[in-house]
């Protein structure tokens, strides 16, 4: 059974007539980048954020709903409302704080504490900046 990820590109491509190559130009990112994405069985980690980026570019979707479906074929639930129907994300939300809270979730509850003294340390460094 295909990830989403992989229902969402192939459904792009079906729908759209596009090749891999057209995507990646589109995009501007390598063919064998989407390739890879379209055909892998399992998506073991997150893609970097240009990969993402041009991957939405090259599909003509929003990146919400590229990262958000990227997401989801890794195994991580994000939370938080999704774009709108015409593509938007609530101003309220930054996707990337949503994903991060949703990768957080998977986290054992020591490595949970560590990564919470580490935003504590931040946000004491960054008050002590201004």
């Amino acid at each position: 059974m295909a990830n989403a990820l992989q229902q969402l590109i192939r459904e792009r491509l079906d729908r759209k007539g596009w090749s891999y190559g057209d995507v990646a130009r589109r995009g501007g990112i390598p063919r064998s980048t989407v390739h890879h994405l379209a055909t892998a069985d399992r998506v073991v980690r997150m893609p970097q954020p240009a990969t993402l980026e041009g991957l939405a570019k090259g599909l003509e979707l929003s990146l919400d709903a590229v990262r958000r479906t990227a997401a989801e074929a890794c195994g991580i639930h994000v939370y938080g409302p999704a774009a709108g129907a015409g593509g938007e994300t609530p101003r309220h939300t930054d996707p990337d704080v949503d994903l991060l809270i949703a990768s957080v979730q998977q986290l054992s509850a020591d490595d949970r504490r560590h990564v919470a003294a580490l935003v504590e340390s931040l946000l004491d460094r960054s008050a002590r900046e201004k």
